[in-house]
């Protein structure tokens, strides 16, 4: 088999375990308030982004979402949530793939809370529950305030320029 055909089969079957992860980490290690989530899944999409690259990244992220909603579902499923998962995981793996320095990840995190958490996602949740769009935001922005906090320094931690994880898996997936 050519190295390339082995590279795809490893991105492929690493993406797979990368979405089983986040629908674990999504649907059941996260603490959920009717309008909040405060979890962990956001690591199985940062890793696609650091080492396989926005379309794994996406992909992981879209397919993690709507699996998830479908297999273990907290309401009906609304294509917004997942919209915004691909949104956002493109982001993380424009500014972190081959590259996470500190302001990288503090960069892709922070544009990620404040257009994917706040802005967005609280959009769909007012027009899924007929909220006020502006009476939820103060909630939110602090949840976006705690998770942000939480993502720069796991996301820099783990996959961050100097990581012993990133440079261990790196040999991985180079091409």
């Amino acid at each position: 088999m050519k190295k390339s055909n082995k590279q795809y089969i490893l991105q492929t079957v690493t993406a797979a375990l990368l979405i089983a992860l986040k629908i674990v980490l999504d649907r059941f290690l996260s603490y959920n308030v009717w309008n909040q989530r405060f979890g962990f899944a956001f690591i199985a999409t940062a890793f696609a982004a650091a080492m396989l690259g926005a379309p794994w990244a996406m992909v992981v992220a879209g397919v993690g979402d709507f699996l998830g909603a479908l297999l273990f579902p907290s309401g009906a499923y609304f294509p917004g949530f997942t919209l915004t998962a691909v949104l956002t995981a493109a982001c993380t793996a424009f500014f972190i793939h081959k590259n996470a320095t500190f302001l990288r990840v503090t960069l892709s995190v922070i544009i990620n809370q404040i257009f994917g958490s706040v802005l967005l996602n609280s959009l769909w949740i007012s027009l899924i529950f007929g909220k006020g769009y502006w009476g939820l935001l103060p909630g939110r922005i602090i949840q976006a305030g705690v998770m942000t906090v939480l993502q720069i320094v796991l996301t820099y931690f783990l996959f961050g320029k100097n990581s012993p994880i990133k440079s261990r898996f790196s040999k991985l997936f180079s091409a």
